[in-house]
Formats: C-alpha cells, structure tokens, sequence
C-alpha cells in the first residue's frame, strides 16, 4: 500500500487554518526561479548526465528508502504530529498538488528537511527544524518541501545524495573521481537554485513574507527572536553582496561551491525581492501560469527569461565581480586597480588622476 494520500479538492479535511489564497492547477512554472530552469538545463547538457541518471534510476533503492523512514521515523499523520499533518494537507491543498506525499520526522538537531524519492516524492524534516520554528514559519517551511514536490525536484535531489557518497568511494580512482565530482558540482549549482524556487513555493503557501524570511534567520541565528531583527539580517546580505574587492567576490564562490543550499541572508532577500515584485502580485491576483498548459510551455521563451535575469542580476548587482563585468562590457579600463580593491592610480608626479573615481553602484 502506498504511503501516499489521495484527497477529495475541497474536502473539509483540507482547509487552511487561516483564510489563504489557493492556486488551482498552478504550474510550477509560475513560482520557478529563472536560475532553476536554466541550471537545470545546463545540467541536463553535461557529457555523462543522461548516462549516469539512467543507470542510477534503475539502481537506487527507493524501496530501501522508504523502508528506513517506516522503520527509524516518526511518519507524519492524524495521530503523530497532527499540527504538521495539518499543515501538509493545508499546503497541498493551496498549491493543488494532487497527491499528499508521506512525510517524516526524524530525529536530528540541526534544523532541515528534504523531498527525495524516484518514483514518488517523501518529505522528511528533522526534529531541529520542527521545535525552532514556530506555526507560521513551519507552514512556509512545509510549504517549501511541497514546491519540491510540485516541480519535480525530488528525483535530482535523491540522486544528488547518492552521488555525493559516491564520490567519497571513489575518490581513489583518478577518471572515474573527476567524472563523479563534475556531475556533482552541476547538481549543486542547480540544487542550490532550486532553493529559490522552492522558497518562493513557501511563501505561496504560507503568504506571509515576514514569516517566510523570519525562518530563514532562525535557521542562521537560531530560537532567540528576541535578540535578532529580519530588518538587520536583510541588511547583512547587502552587505554581504557589495563589500569587499574582487578578492571578496572570488570567495564568495569558492566559499558556496561546496554547499547545498545558498547563504540565508541571500535566500531571504531573493525572497524579499521576489514578494514585492509584480510576478508575485499576478500570482496572488489569480494570475499565473497552469499546468494543463506545460505541454505547450515555449522553451524558448524560458530560455530569454533566464537570459532576462542574469542580465538584470548583473547590472543591479553592487557585487565588485559584477561590476568588473559591467565595465569590461563597457570598455572601461585599468582593470588591475579593479582586481586589487585600488582606484585609479595617479598620472605624472603632479598630475592629477587620470580618470576621477567612479561609482560602480547602479
């Protein structure tokens, strides 16, 4: 017997604890982040992807998953964990996923959750995140692993995780190390923007933006409210992205490469951002896009979209790597005074600078 639950849209079983917008037939289109899709493309096109995701399909224990969670979790329902089974049917119900899939609790203190599974999505949240949060935070946080589900992610994530142990074995084996660490590196990269996605499924559900990036500090800063500030922790990740010299920004990346998910100050005001823009406004107003329209979805269209994007992250970013990049666009000179933090340096002894200081910021 499936773990999974059918319901009844509509059904008196499923309505939100709060009056909350639903989104009937929503496509995860609608709420994707441009970088998902086109890191998601640009992992589907890396030489051995389509090779090892077959093989892997066919060889990962998804029964063996399941089973563990059974045997060593606490399976989310009306008689454990009620306030959480609520709180899943609540987010299925508004992002209208046809299908409940099982959720866990498993025991561990750092606060996280997961959708994995080949064939059928399971979420699994730990005992950390489940007494961090309270109720409004929860809601966005299941809300989060329910946009997983939605877009499909759990099959990438799954085998994300098994290559990630897999690369550890094999890391003795010259070729076959290197061939294992590139697809793992091209899955993180798109793990980690799937994040945003799955971020923004949240607050779909939860529809509360306070909330949603109140989370997000807890999970930086953990349970002392009282002691932090989301205006603050916003500020940090502005911080975070203009200070420095090239140095900082080259870092940066190395500093998130290994990582599974992006910063949380840079998760939260990606979401700050996004709550305020017109897409979100649209959604809210019953205005997105559906599912029973994916099959005719352009893929040009999504392909100029993360184009669109990344131009505008580009030229809006105060990051001093991106600012390189506007002025190497832009023809402007003495790149050495960019890369070493330095202005423009002077001309002739008693001249004055050769070219007055500039103002990267847009």
């Amino acid at each position: 017997m499936s773990d999974s639950q059918e319901y009844v849209p509509g059904g008196p079983e499923r309505l939100p604890g709060r009056d909350r917008r639903r989104f009937p037939g929503i496509s995860s289109r609608a709420y994707e982040h441009p970088a998902d899709r086109s890191a998601l493309v640009a992992l589907r096109r890396l030489s051995g992807f389509d090779t090892v995701f077959k093989a892997l399909s066919g060889l990962l224990p998804e029964r063996s998953l399941r089973l563990l969670f059974l045997s060593e979790s606490v399976r989310v329902g009306e008689l454990q964990f009620p306030h959480l089974h609520a709180m899943l049917l609540d987010a299925c119900a508004v992002l209208d996923l046809p299908k409940v899939p099982p959720m866990y609790v498993t025991q561990d203190p750092r606060p996280n959750a997961m959708c994995v599974g080949l064939d059928e999505p399971v979420i699994v949240v730990t005992t950390g995140l489940v007494e961090l949060l309270d109720e409004e935070e929860m809601r966005a946080a299941v809300g989060h692993e329910v946009g997983h589900a939605l877009s499909g992610h759990a099959v990438y994530r799954t085998i994300l995780l098994f290559l990630t142990e897999m690369a550890v074995k094999v890391a003795w084996i010259p070729l076959g190390g290197m061939a294992v660490a590139a697809i793992v590196t091209a899955l993180r990269e798109w793990f980690r923007k799937s994040e945003l996605s799955a971020d923004r499924a949240g607050l779909l559900v939860g529809q509360d933006p306070r909330a949603s990036m109140r989370g997000l500090m807890k999970v930086a800063g953990g349970n002392h409210l009282h002691e932090m500030n989301v205006d603050a922790f916003l500020a940090q990740a502005e911080e975070y992205e203009r200070g420095g010299d090239l140095r900082d920004s080259v870092l940066k990346i190395m500093n998130v490469l290994p990582r599974s998910h992006p910063f949380t100050t840079v998760r939260a005001a990606e979401l700050k951002k996004w709550s305020e823009s017109r897409d979100y406004q649209r959604i809210m107003d019953g205005h997105y896009a559906r599912r029973e329209d994916d099959k005719d979805a352009s893929v040009t269209d999504s392909f100029r979209e993360s184009a669109n994007h990344y131009a505008e992250s580009v030229r809006a970013s105060k990051d001093p790597l991106m600012g390189l990049v506007r002025d190497i666009a832009g023809g402007a000179s003495d790149l050495g005074g960019k890369l070493f933090g330095r202005g423009p340096g002077p001309g002739p002894k008693g001249d004055a600078p050769r070219n007055p200081p500039r103002n990267d910021a847009p």
